[in-house]
Formats: C-alpha cells, structure tokens, sequence
C-alpha cells in the first residue's frame, strides 16, 4: 500500500460527524422576510402584473441593488396581510438578511399600525404604499451598500463551507468502499477524508468570520435605516390617507373602488389629485358630513314625537279629554266654539316640514363670475357645486331622483339625470362637478328645464311636491308670461324652490327676482362655510 497512512473507518467517521450533518442542512434559504400563504403570493404576483408603477421601480432598484424583487414583495405583503409574521434570522439566506432588516425597520416603527389600518386587506392601498415609500426604499438600500456587499460575501462563504462538507461526505463514502473486512481505510483514502475534514473547518471559519462582519455591517447601517423606514412608513401613511379621504369626499364607496380594475383606480386617484377638483375634496367632505349630520337631526325630530300640549284645531291630534267632551250633549257646543276659536287641546309634535316626493334638482350657476373667490380662497363654483353633490347624497338617501342642471347665458345648459334606482356612478358625477358653461345668466332656462323634468315625472309617476334649489351669484329678469306659466305650473305639481345667493347680495334683497321665485331664499358671503345652507338638508 502506498502513500498515507492507514486509519480506521470508524474514526475517520467520527473525524467527519460534524460535516456529514451540515451536508444535510436546509435551513437558512429563504429570500423573502415575510411569511405567506400561495393566496398571499398570487395576490402580489397579479398586482405586480397590473401596476407599472412597480414594475419601474423593481427595475430601478434592481440595476443597483441584487434582491429587490424579494424587498418589494416583503414591503407589500406586510403592508397587505392582516397580521404580518417576519421569518427568524436563522430562516433567511444571508444575502437577504439586510431585506429582512429593512422590512423589519419599516413594521417597527411607530407610524406603521397608521398605515397597516388604511392597507390590510387592500391590494391597490399597499401597492401605494410600496410605490409611495421608494425614496425611503431608496436611502435605506443605500444606507445598506456595504453591509449588502458583505452579505454576498457571506453568501458565497457559506456555499463554499457548504460544499466543503459535501466534499467531506464524498471522501467518506469513497474510504468507506475501500476499507478492509477489519474497517482500515488505505492510508490515501483516509488522507483524503482528512483533508477533506480540514478544509470544511476552514471554510466553516471562513463563513462565520464573514458572517460575523455582515453582521457588524448592518448594526452599523442600522441607525440610518431606522430613520429613513420611519420617514418613509409616515410619508405613505399620509399619502394613502389623503386618497382614501379624496375618494370618500367624492362619494366613491369601497365596494365602487374594489370592482375598479388597477389601472382605472389609479388613474381615477391620479385624476382627483391633479385636477381643479383636488381643492375641493375637503370642501366636499364637510358638506357631505353636515348634511349627514342634518339627516340625522330630521330623523330624530320627526313630526309625531310629543313633546307637550298646545292649542289649536288639527282633529287628528286633540286629546282624550277633548274629545270626552263630544259625549255630552251639553258640552258639543263648547266644543265646536273651541274648534272654531282654534283653541282645542292638542298634544304637541316636534318635527321638521315634511320632504318632498318628486325629484331633488339642484340648477347651479355657470356663468364666468361663478370663478370669483372669495373669504378664505374658496370660490362660489365650488360652494355650489359641493352643495349639489350634498344634495345629490341627499337624494339618494331618501330615494328620489336628482337631476343636476348647469346653465349660464339663456339657452345654454346641461343636464345630469341620476335616478333613484341607478348607481351615480363616480364619471358621471365628475362629469357634472367638472363641467362649467360661462358667459351671462338666464334665470328662465334653467327654471323651465326643472319645470318641464317636474311635469314629466308627474305624468310619467303621478309624483307631486318636488324640490328645485337655484344656486345663483347673480340677478336677472324673468317675463311676465313665464312667471304666470311659472307659477301655474308650481301650484299644480307644489313643488318648493330654495334659493341661494352666493356672494351676491342684492340678488337675495327684498324685492328681487330671485326672491319672488324662491320659498325660501339664503345668501351666502363665505365660500368655505357649509353651515350655511344646513337647513336646506333638514327640510328637503
């Protein structure tokens, strides 16, 4: 036999134990940092296919960082499950453990529980969120350069040693089929084992020593990353706060927003945000929330709840002791004096007028002066527009139709119908906030397109006591023949008008056209109050 010297097979077993076991091992080859479920997975998958916005950034990053796809899964799944559970170190492939710290940076921080409300559950919301946290991502991966390098390093470390292991295995197995009866092993087969046993320890120091720099590595990033994932988790809290407040002040429930294929919810967002229209969202909302707030108030004043007794001649409400009166012969002759007198005793009702059947219109000025701002930056398109989005709110409450009519000079304008039995529909509604006319102001087009919309509803539904609320900035004549046509019509089909002079004065005078037009007329000098007009809503 020549070369090395021989050796048992059992020690040499005992010499390579340590090796065979990690030869073995699978742990530690994970490369994403939160847990999740194959439904969890498709869900980022499909939403990564319909957003461009991520698929840029995945790009970007990963021109510059390896393992960025992996990150932006992690920012998104823990922006999007409900419980978000992070792996244990020891579960991650080293190249990803600054992944892992960053995605723990980010569920650490304060700001996230703010956050985590507004996207559980959400994919559209946590894509925002992963694309509103790029410039966070961006410094914390640059916070992480040197501490990623040396994560490669210690992933390459740690194959070697793996392979080592293997090797040793190898030369085992290979002693092992050359070992006599008696179990010697030829001395260059156990030279190998041995061998093969000193370079796995070699490599085994090797990896842990760059582990142990990789580590090192991070704690030192740690400081900076901590600050940019607070940064970046208060920023796209914000940012997707402010969009679920734009969708809400616009009316677009979450039941609309889920059927909205990604794109079209991104581009409807995109459309609120940079529009004319995005300075009217907190306008909008507060109408919406006064008049909700009214609704509620007319609900729990409702004509019928007693409060007392009063005087008066309404039959249906006299009390039992008046009534007890008609049984005595000698006493119906006070009664009827009573009745006549309108001095009867009646039990007493709160309640508010009650509502009208027919269709809520709201025919809001579109002249050029309606773009006139005014106390506080707010401008009476914008007043009228929000009230006639409260209005049509308040329609759709109470089950009535809502048209809305815009009009200026005298033959100019549009009319949106929104029936009770149809969704309003988020386009159509922008359709009628965005649309503006210009030029002068005709009072009698407007007014006679209601009139004629109020006929046909009676004609077509036999449904009586509509309500028309001309929102105006300005003062015009109207003839005597439409006024006598005019005022036919509202006494056959009673409907009510309201009217309300926005920065304009003179128009809600004693004396004025619109107050000979309007039951009940309002002016309004600040385009930012919606107290204002909180009547309107406890009445119409």
């Amino acid at each position: 036999m020549m070369g090395g010297t021989p050796g048992r097979l059992d020690e040499l077993v005992s010499r390579a134990g340590t090796w065979l076991g990690r030869s073995g091992a699978v742990s530690g080859q994970c490369t994403t940092a939160v847990v999740a479920d194959r439904f969890d997975r498709f869900t980022w998958r499909d939403t990564y296919e319909q957003s461009a916005g991520l698929r840029e950034l995945a790009e970007e990053l990963g021109g510059h960082h390896d393992g960025t796809a992996d990150l932006l899964a992690d920012v998104f799944l823990a922006a999007y499950k409900a419980g978000p559970r992070l792996r244990g170190h020891a579960e991650m492939a080293p190249s990803r453990l600054v992944n892992h710290q960053v995605v723990s940076s980010l569920v650490e921080s304060p700001e996230f529980a703010e956050l985590h409300r507004e996207t559980a559950g959400d994919p559209y919301a946590a894509a925002m969120a992963v694309l509103a946290q790029a410039a966070a991502l961006r410094r914390m991966l640059e916070h992480a350069r040197g501490a990623q390098a040396r994560a490669e390093r210690a992933e390459q470390a740690r194959q070697t040693a793996d392979g080592a292991a293997a090797a040793v295995g190898e030369a085992l197995r290979q002693a092992a089929e050359g070992a006599a009866e008696d179990s010697t092993v030829p001395g260059p087969a156990a030279d190998a084992v041995q061998q093969a046993v000193e370079a796995a320890a070699a490599a085994a120091a090797s990896g842990q020593q760059a582990a142990r720099s990789a580590a090192q590595a991070r704690t030192a990033a740690a400081p900076g990353i901590r600050a940019a994932a607070r940064d970046g988790v208060a920023e796209a809290a914000e940012t997707v706060r402010e969009e679920a407040a734009l969708m809400r002040a616009w009316g677009v429930g979450a039941g609309e927003l889920e059927r909205l294929p990604f794109d079209e919810r991104a581009q409807l967002a995109e459309r609120l945000r940079t529009s004319r229209l995005a300075q009217w969202a907190d306008l909008i909302g507060r109408f919406r929330q006064m008049a909700s707030g009214e609704r509620a108030r007319k609900v729990e004043n409702t004509a019928g709840e007693l409060v007392g007794v009063t005087l008066g001649d309404d039959l249906s409400r006299v009390v039992p002791s008046e009534l007890a009166n008609l049984g005595l012969p000698a006493l119906r002759a006070v009664f009827a004096a009573r009745y006549a007198a309108g001095e009867l005793m009646l039990y007493d009702s709160q309640g508010e007028q009650t509502a009208g059947q027919g269709a809520i219109i709201a025919c809001v000025d579109t002249s050029h002066s309606m773009y006139t701002e005014g106390p506080g930056g707010g401008t009476r398109e914008a007043w009228s527009k929000a009230c006639a989005l409260a209005l049509l709110d308040q329609a759709r409450h109470a089950g009535r139709d809502f048209v809305g009519i815009l009009f200026s000079a005298a033959g100019k304008l549009r009319v949106f119908r929104f029936p009770a039995g149809e969704p309003a529909g988020i386009d159509r509604t922008l359709a009628f906030a965005e649309s503006f006319l210009g030029g002068g102001t005709s009072y009698e087009t407007p007014l006679s397109a209601a009139r004629d919309l109020l006929e046909d509803e009676f004609d077509a539904a036999a449904r009586k006591r509509g309500d028309i609320v001309l929102l105006t900035d300005d003062e015009c004549d109207v003839t005597e023949e439409w006024t006598r046509g005019w005022n036919e019509a509202k006494h056959r089909l009673g409907f009510r008008v309201f009217g309300v002079a926005i920065g304009a004065p003179d128009a809600a005078g004693t004396g004025s056209v619109l107050e000979a037009l309007c039951d009940n007329l309002r002016s309004i000098e600040d385009f930012t109050d919606v107290h204002a007009a909180a009547d309107l809503f406890r009445v119409i």
